[in-house]
């Protein structure tokens, strides 16, 4: 009977045992991290956030999951931060704010990009900045190198954007204000989701917005007109929730590291194709693109770098500042 006794008692000991290990390996594979992004699904960007989760996935053994949540629905476009460090998502893009106050002046930046290392750029750039954003409890994740394609649109074709006369015109942060400014307009910021509103109803004689943004939120059809002039490098990074990052285990923020820079390039050349696309289909629906030549390029930048410069210089510090312009000018036409 004693035997018996003690041979339940064993075997029952061991199911525990196993049911506990079985319970923490799963609370292990729960961590669920909320990436939340102002594209809808019809953008190809949309596939390549899809792509990062099936990497993270992979990678860590199914031990990270990623849930996708487009088309602003967890937060506003200036909330990002707020939204990671309150929680209400852990993965977000990041606009200009003033928290990260070097990003702010720099993720968008007044010059023409030589496309040819385009991710070694934004990686280096995400380096540069990285110190900044662990101050403000983030840390950098994906570079964001699909924002290369600003561009303006106008209800006329043909509309020179040195001479913007007082039109009323999108900007998304505080440098393409200064654009506007600086060349006859006045600036107005409208979220990317009320854009398509806002140019249908005249609020606003301009639009200054990604191509696949544009394209995705079917705004050809309200202003038609594109002037692509290649004045910008963009790097709109997401950024992770340092809490969240430092939460998971060595391997698994490698492994996270990791599935960023593969969809990244994985992205790439389907991105490029899917632009390219649907601007053909644009012109064929009667929308037209004038590009400028290199010399107008150059004169508009001209006319905005110098301004810009003190801004840059007040943002970063002198000695960051420099660094990012060292980086800026190695990758520049």
């Amino acid at each position: 009977m004693f035997k018996k006794n003690a041979f339940t008692l064993l075997r029952f000991t061991a199911i525990a045992c196993a049911a506990t290990a079985v319970l923490a390996s799963a609370a292990q594979a729960q961590t669920t991290l909320r990436l939340s992004t102002y594209v809808n699904e019809v953008d190809i960007r949309y596939e390549g956030f899809k792509k990062f989760a099936e990497l993270a996935s992979a990678k860590t053994a199914g031990r990270v999951k990623v849930e996708i949540f487009s088309s602003s629905t967890l937060h506003g476009w200036s909330e990002g931060v707020d939204a990671m460090l309150g929680g209400v998502s852990d993965i977000s893009w990041v606009s200009a704010d003033k928290r990260l106050p070097c990003y702010r002046v720099t993720s968008l930046y007044p010059m023409a990009v030589d496309m040819k290392k385009q991710i070694e750029l934004d990686a280096a750039y995400a380096a540069l900045i990285a110190p900044e954003a662990t101050k403000a409890g983030l840390v950098p994740l994906i570079n964001s190198n699909y924002s290369y394609d600003q561009e303006w649109w106008f209800k006329n074709p043909n509309t020179d954007l040195a001479k913007l006369d007082g039109k009323l015109v999108r900007s998304i942060g505080p440098m393409v204000s200064m654009m506007i400014e600086t060349w006859g307009g006045k600036p107005v910021f409208i979220a990317p989701k009320e854009v398509f509103q806002s140019a249908e109803r005249g609020v606003v004689d301009g639009i200054n917005m990604g191509v696949a943004t544009y394209s995705a939120w079917k705004l050809w059809g309200v202003m038609p007109h594109m002037v692509q002039s290649n004045l910008f490098y963009g790097n709109i990074q997401y950024m992770i929730s340092k809490r969240k990052f430092d939460a998971l285990s060595p391997a698994d923020q490698k492994a996270l590291q990791a599935a960023a820079t593969e969809s990244e390039v994985w992205l790439k050349p389907r991105y490029e194709a899917w632009v390219d696309a649907s601007m053909a289909d644009a012109v064929k629906q009667g929308g037209t693109v004038t590009k400028i030549t290199a010399e107008k390029r150059k004169a508009l930048l001209d006319s905005v770098v110098g301004k810009w410069t003190g801004e840059v210089d007040t943002g970063c510090g002198p000695e960051m500042a420099g660094k990012v312009r060292a980086l800026f000018k190695q990758h520049s036409l």
